[in-house]
């Protein structure tokens, strides 16, 4: 299996879970957050929603720079509804689908890198930004969100394995 083929099967499993996960988010509340320090539930919710999209910035660009301000599509706005969420989830999923269908082993094996003011934070192959930045951070920040969906009285859905509110 090649590494565009492997995305591609990961991009199917993480959307289901992001949706599972976005569903469950209640309307309302974007207000709502665990701690003074802790990010609003909101700005999480559109956050984890968008996050598959981030792919397509990898493929397309050879970097991205956090004061270009082109960058701000980059940055989640929040959503008001549970529609509009998961209107994000499906265009970042299909965003992401198109962009790795369109690319080569090759091009993911070269460079990108993430900067801020043109100082570079992080610079990998783009298949471990990809696998690093996109799918094992979308893991933490979805797990983060079920956290806050218990907090706010939602329930929690079974994800990678049973919650106390729903099995298999």
């Amino acid at each position: 299996m090649n590494l565009k083929d492997l995305f591609l099967a990961q991009l199917d499993r993480e959307a289901i879970l992001t949706r599972k996960a976005v569903e469950r988010v209640p309307e309302g509340q974007n207000g709502f957050k665990p701690h003074d320090r802790s990010m609003e539930l909101g700005y999480l919710a559109a956050l984890v929603a968008g996050m598959l999209g981030w792919i397509t910035f990898m493929i397309e660009r050879d970097e991205l720079d956090f004061s270009d301000p082109s960058s701000g599509e980059f940055r989640p706005k929040v959503l008001n509804t549970k529609a509009a969420l998961l209107a994000s989830v499906d265009a970042s999923v299909a965003n992401a689908r198109r962009a790795l269908e369109s690319t080569t082993d090759e091009h993911l094996l070269t460079p990108w890198a993430l900067k801020s003011s043109g100082r570079t934070i992080q610079e990998e192959a783009r298949y471990l930004m990809i696998a690093d930045a996109v799918f094992s951070h979308l893991a933490h920040h979805r797990g983060q969100l079920t956290v806050y969906l218990r907090l706010a009285a939602s329930t929690v859905p079974a994800l990678y394995g049973p919650s106390a509110d729903e099995r298999f």
